[in-house]
């Protein structure tokens, strides 16, 4: 069955567009074009995911989310003009899942939407595999062929985060927002660095190829 999203979105050329992209990618949309109208909606429960805007008339996107929070742990992707850290913050601890700013491609979106989707239905304690390693978060050790690998916490935290995306492309923006914390300072060849040393304990050691580079937009781990 395919998920059911609410579009809380006050553009309605916009709102459209994304209607019929996730139309087309098999999602059932339903709209909402100012937040108390779709706070009402969202707290029916009957939504997998809401893609949520800040600049709402009626109720703001974060109290929309404030209130929603207090009974409901739908996944949220908030989009919004907004690009500080303040704001993206905001969101977040206000239990927002992620944060697409605009103008996106719809790629991205889809992108967040999936990996969104798939953290719902996949538990955190879950053992993860690819080729022949194994992750288990649980005890936090990975093997590759039943022999160990140590690896420091950035290291597992990164891979880790690869591994519950595999088969989907992740950008190093997006590793830095959910890998490193929001007021990091480095830039995102920091995640280049740390891919390096997962590559060197890993694909180099077992002689396998685990972490694949698509130039240009980030990191994928595929199963094959």
């Amino acid at each position: 069955m395919s998920a059911k999203i609410l579009l809380i979105e006050d553009e309605e050329k916009l709102a459209r567009f994304v209607e019929l992209e996730l139309c087309y990618e098999g999602y059932g949309v339903t709209k909402a074009f100012n937040g108390r109208e779709g706070l009402e909606l969202a707290l029916s429960g009957n939504f997998d995911l809401i893609l949520l805007d800040i600049l709402l008339p009626e109720l703001n996107g974060m109290e929309v989310l404030r209130r929603l929070r207090r009974s409901s742990n739908v996944p949220v992707i908030m989009l919004t003009a907004r690009d500080s850290v303040a704001d993206k913050v905001s969101g977040l601890d206000l239990g927002a899942d992620d944060y697409i700013t605009k103008p996106f491609a719809i790629e991205e979106l889809l992108a967040r939407i999936r990996t969104a989707l798939r953290k719902v239905s996949l538990p955190e304690d879950e053992v993860l595999t690819a080729l022949s390693l194994r992750l288990d978060p649980k005890r936090r050790s990975v093997t590759v062929g039943n022999k160990p690998v140590e690896l420091t916490k950035r290291e597992f935290d990164l891979l880790h985060y690869l591994l519950k995306n595999k088969g989907l492309v992740v950008s190093r923006e997006a590793l830095l927002e959910n890998v490193w914390d929001f007021d990091f300072d480095g830039g995102t060849n920091t995640v280049d660095v740390y891919v390096r040393f997962l590559r060197t304990k890993i694909d180099e050691v077992f002689n396998i190829k685990l972490i694949h580079t698509v130039r240009g937009v980030g990191y994928v781990i595929k199963d094959e």
